[in-house]
């Protein structure tokens, strides 16, 4: 059972994806995440690869003021919208079933926080990250967290957005920015 961990909405249900074609990240791992970075009082965030929503959820639970969710799975885009129906919170997100890549491509905005949980050993980590940067989707002072597995790791190239990396038992946790040392 995935529940929020902190914020407006704490202990508040979701719904988990059904079935085992999305990984959701567990309480204990998503709870290290934010307590590493807390500040989400007013930020825009995105969330890509969403599968439960969980991410951005929880974002706006700690007072983010705007959240675009990026899904493609049809099973993920029923269940972030019942998590988005349950928290009452359509008003201050967005649902997008798209490709990350295509998202990515003609996305607009930028983003103070961005999320990227993607599939395991399907090498997508890298490739987002790197078009996360060159189109400049983020904010100058804002942060990337990623959760990948530690078989797939941060390109040599990509190292020097690196603030920190964490390891897990199965996963790693990097958070990256556009000057590390703003962050």
């Amino acid at each position: 059972m995935i529940r929020i961990i902190a914020g407006m909405h704490k202990k508040r249900k979701l719904q988990s994806v059904p079935g085992r074609s999305t990984r959701p990240t567990t309480s204990f791992n998503r709870e290290m995440i934010f307590s590493t970075y807390q500040d989400y009082e007013g930020k825009r965030v995105l969330d890509l690869y969403a599968g439960t929503g969980a991410f951005g959820l929880e974002a706006i639970s700690r007072g983010a003021a705007w959240v675009d969710f990026v899904e493609f799975a049809n099973a993920a885009i029923s269940t972030i919208l019942a998590n988005i129906t349950t928290l009452s919170c359509k008003d201050i997100c967005h649902l997008y079933r798209k490709r990350v890549e295509a998202f990515l491509k003609d996305c607009e905005g930028n983003y103070d926080v961005i999320f990227l949980d993607p599939p395991y050993e399907k090498n997508l980590v890298n490739p987002t990250l790197r078009t996360i940067m060159e189109r400049k989707l983020l904010n100058p002072e804002g942060l990337i967290m990623v959760e990948h597995s530690r078989k797939e790791k941060i390109a040599e190239d990509l190292q020097k957005y690196l603030v920190k990396q964490k390891e897990g038992k199965t996963c790693s946790f990097s958070w990256l920015a556009e000057d590390p040392e703003a962050v």
